[in-house]
């Protein structure tokens, strides 16, 4: 056993450096927390789940007396009411995963605002700079000049990283757009997500969630713009020399290319890379209501994704009025009325005054450790320290020995 707790174990060589107070209170206050940490930290981290508790617990979160769901292997997953922002139901939804080429919603929510749909751009070979190897391309070429809304349908329907990089460059480089992007994912209250590259690849640290995914869904729909983007199922590229071609979206549901086209699917986006697996957030409307729905990392199948989107749709379809809500998709917090996010932050100050766990996130594995871990073992090992005290009150003055 190596670091501090090594050290202050009894019979160790180094034990008789330090306290024998000391090295029982952390040794008590370590242990208890090995015992305790666990549920203390997933029931705090339930707590401050953004959307509410239950969708900060693990396992199948779903009202009682709801349709029986389908069977789903994806490593997380969420159904919501677009409209009210209801969550049916949900599994792992704040499990922070990579989230592939799905992460291109939020870069349309931060930078497609900017520029005119009709805006031309002459790409040049900065533009096209530092795109990673492997990446999914729609054959943006230096030289050529494009429409804003050509580069669009090349991040949309060919989910291509070149018109990404060549947006995001216009837009003040690859670093400013991930700022950006980190930013508008905490306006959305977004807060398992962390943006290193606007394409979505598989970057060390970049990871989302499915409760994360579905806010970038829900903002995005509500853009005209990006709505007729992520339905649109094919469009002429420019190839150079006022040629074109035709390209094709890759959203399976959308086109029914290997599976069948989902009825009344109006987009959103897929993503895939051999890290993250297979992601999609995909919205349906039927009967005038609008259901959204996000699976990330099926455990087989290329088509899995798809089917258990559909599935989860059929689910939402059948359940919607009849499924009392597990959770609720935010408001982003510039939408909210003037000054309820001071309130919240102030009230959020005074609870951890009070000693309450407050957290930003309440998903990560290293969070669970954040509170579990260091938390708990200043706390337990202070008890641990207190009941020592009383004990060495209690012995004849003649057996206590001196600390220092």
């Amino acid at each position: 056993m190596s670091g501090l707790y090594g050290r202050l174990m009894p019979g160790s060589s180094s034990s008789r450096h330090v306290s024998r107070r000391a090295a029982l209170a952390l040794g008590l206050g370590a242990a208890t927390s090995v015992t305790l940490a666990g549920p203390r930290a997933a029931a705090a981290a339930a707590a401050a789940a953004v959307g509410g508790e239950r969708l900060g617990r693990s396992g199948v979160q779903v009202a009682s007396g709801a349709p029986r769901l389908p069977k789903l292997a994806a490593q997380a997953w969420l159904v919501a009411d677009h409209d009210s922002g209801d969550v049916l139901a949900s599994y792992a939804a704040h499990r922070a995963l990579p989230p592939a080429s799905t992460l291109k919603m939020l870069f349309a929510d931060t930078v497609l605002p900017k520029f005119g749909r009709t805006s031309v751009h002459r790409v040049t070979a900065a533009d096209l700079a530092g795109i990673p190897y492997g990446s999914s391309l729609v054959g943006v070429q230096a030289g050529t000049s494009y429409t804003v809304e050509q580069l669009w349908q090349g991040v949309f329907l060919r989910s291509g990283n070149d018109a990404v990089h060549v947006l995001a460059s216009m837009n003040g480089g690859v670093d400013e757009t991930v700022r950006q992007m980190q930013a508008r994912a905490k306006d959305l209250q977004a807060n398992d997500t962390h943006v290193v590259s606007p394409d979505g690849f598989d970057h060390k640290g970049q990871v989302s969630s499915a409760y994360d995914l579905t806010l970038f869904a829900r903002a995005g729909l509500k853009n005209d713009d990006f709505r007729g983007y992520c339905a649109t199922k094919t469009a002429d590229f420019p190839a150079g020399s006022k040629k074109t071609f035709q390209i094709q979206n890759t959203d399976r549901l959308l086109t029914g290319q290997g599976v069948a086209a989902y009825q009344g699917l109006i987009g959103v986006k897929n993503g895939y890379t051999s890290h993250a697996g297979n992601t999609f957030t995909g919205a349906a409307t039927r009967g005038g209501r609008t259901l959204l729905v996000t699976v990330m990392h099926p455990k087989s199948g290329y088509e899995a994704v798809y089917e258990e989107t559909a599935a989860l749709l059929d689910w939402g379809f059948a359940a919607a009025g009849k499924a009392d809500p597990v959770g609720t998709l935010v408001t982003p917090l510039s939408e909210q009325p003037k000054g309820a996010a001071a309130k919240r932050r102030a009230g959020a100050a005074g609870a951890g005054a009070a000693g309450a766990p407050v957290a930003a996130t309440a998903t990560s594995h290293m969070d669970d450790w954040a509170f579990g871990g260091s938390a708990a073992i200043a706390v337990l090992a202070g008890g641990g320290l207190l009941a020592l005290r009383r004990r060495e009150r209690e012995r004849p003055s003649g057996r206590r020995r001196r600390q220092g």
